[in-house]
């Protein structure tokens, strides 16, 4: 149970760890935001409704939407490109300032 926890929980060790720590971390906060609104209403749905269909459906459905990131990630669907990922061919900096300050 541990290492599931570590390989789900350790940005290092699942497969996010291809992603800039930049970017690893906006997924990684909003995965965690999402799991944090799918247990917030699976508690209230609990008190309100008294049924747990709407908790496993809540955690089917981000289950499924982790697994997608995951799988996304390791395919490297989620890599970001920026204008220094592009070589200058007209001989200007490489590194020069885009906002034109």
């Amino acid at each position: 149970m541990l290492e599931w926890y570590r390989v789900v929980m350790n940005s290092n060790l699942n497969p996010l760890r291809k992603l800039q720590p930049a970017f690893r971390f906006q997924v990684m906060t909003l995965l965690s935001v999402m799991w944090t609104t799918i247990f917030c209403m699976g508690a209230g749905a609990w008190f309100y409704f008294g049924e747990l269909i709407v908790l496993h459906l809540l955690l089917a459905a981000g289950t499924l939407i982790t697994g997608a990131t995951f799988g996304a990630a390791e395919a490297g669907v989620l890599q970001r490109a920026t204008y220094r990922d592009y070589p200058a061919t007209d001989g200007t900096a490489r590194y020069d300032d885009v906002w034109g300050a």
